[in-house]
């Protein structure tokens, strides 16, 4: 059978991969073509676009690359239309395909959404056009469930997480051998996750950087995104205590003490991995003033978010500074608090519903197609 997968982000890289394994396994003659990265090209299938083009963030943001938007659905629809794929498998990135999907559907594709829009963060609204343009929906966290058929009646399937996966499935790694290999002294690792796109890292690495003389007896080690190239982070190493390592951010996280991460999917691998972490989090003046008058949640963190709780501290735009960080760092390498910390993770993986969630998926659509 023929499948088109749309992933726009890193994390949707990662999650296609492993959707696209567990689909090769369930249907070993699948023809796949995709819009995704490096992580799914290696599974194998066509990548037609990647996403380093397509990732844009903030309302300001999108707005001045709108016409490079616009010129990317109607290459995604013209391929598709060409290719004709039995099922169009969707993974979160809203924004693009909620607009394919509403395309796709009048033309009588079949269309399934792995990793629910998060609509119960802001734009509810979209349940509309979902219920209209969806035909099967796979979500990946505990409360989405209730989400969707509790207040929307909207049927869906809760497949489990997949980062679970991607974690259990990640070799477990020499770490002798990985710093060396990295020019990593044996000083303690202090993570860095500024994100991967270009306009978050910049603002990102500048304020998580500014605490490193406060902590000499540790090395802070950004984990650069597979997307961007040595020479983009290369002006941020200003001092002997910042190391970077390259499309490993896994295998840091297995060795690291503690982590300062941007908000996103990394907040939740950094728990997966039962590292202590920081959430630090800035965007553009204009785009957090329209964000903070349409998002209604508590938390920005799935972490906190899924456990209904601040589990991990949460610097947002004007808290997020070289003070404050350096206090909640200080905190996170306290025994009795980490001790407490490591705790809620286990709590937390427990929620996210055991590894499975890429087969689950994957069984779900192949037996939905036949």
């Amino acid at each position: 059978m023929k499948y088109y997968i749309i992933a726009g982000e890193a994390s949707g890289d990662l999650h296609g991969a492993n959707l696209m394994k567990a689909l090769y396994k369930e249907d070993p003659v699948a023809n796949i073509r995709f819009w995704g990265g490096d992580l799914m090209q290696t599974v194998g299938g066509t990548l037609v676009k990647h996403y380093r083009d397509l990732a844009f963030m903030g309302f300001i943001e999108v707005l001045f690359h709108l016409k490079t938007i616009l010129n990317n659905i109607k290459v995604c629809k013209k391929d598709i239309a060409t290719f004709k794929p039995d099922v169009i498998i969707f993974i979160d990135y809203p924004g693009f395909n909620l607009r394919i999907a509403k395309w796709a559907k009048e033309l009588g594709f079949k269309t399934h959404y792995y990793i629910s829009p998060q609509i119960w963060a802001w734009k509810e609204s979209r349940i509309t056009n979902i219920k209209r343009d969806v035909d099967k929906m796979y979500v990946i966290l505990p409360f989405e469930k209730d989400f969707y058929e509790a207040k929307h009646h909207f049927p869906v399937e809760f497949v489990g997480h997949p980062l679970i996966d991607a974690i259990h499935n990640q070799p477990i790694i020499d770490a002798a051998a990985f710093r060396k290999e990295n020019q990593l002294n044996e000083k303690p690792i202090v993570a860095i996750l500024p994100g991967s796109r270009k306009q978050e890292i910049t603002k990102m690495l500048s304020v998580m950087l500014s605490v490193v003389d406060d902590f000499p007896d540790y090395q802070f080690v950004i984990a650069g995104a597979p997307s961007q190239e040595y020479s983009f982070y290369e002006g941020f190493i200003t001092n002997e205590n910042i190391k970077f390592v390259s499309n490993k951010t896994y295998d840091l996280l297995r060795i690291a003490s503690a982590a300062l991460v941007t908000s996103g999917t990394a907040t939740l691998e950094t728990a997966l991995f039962k590292v202590p972490e920081v959430v630090c989090y800035k965007g553009s003046w204009a785009s957090y003033q329209i964000a903070k008058r349409i998002i209604t949640l508590k938390y920005i963190s799935l972490v906190n978010l899924i456990m209904d709780e601040e589990v991990v501290t949460e610097l947002i735009q004007e808290n997020c500074t070289k003070k404050r960080i350096s206090e909640e760092l200080k905190k996170i390498m306290e025994s009795d608090y980490r001790k407490t910390l490591l705790g809620k993770y286990d709590v937390l993986e427990e929620k996210l519903g055991g590894i499975g969630a890429s087969q689950k998926t994957a069984k779900l659509i192949v037996a939905d197609l036949k």
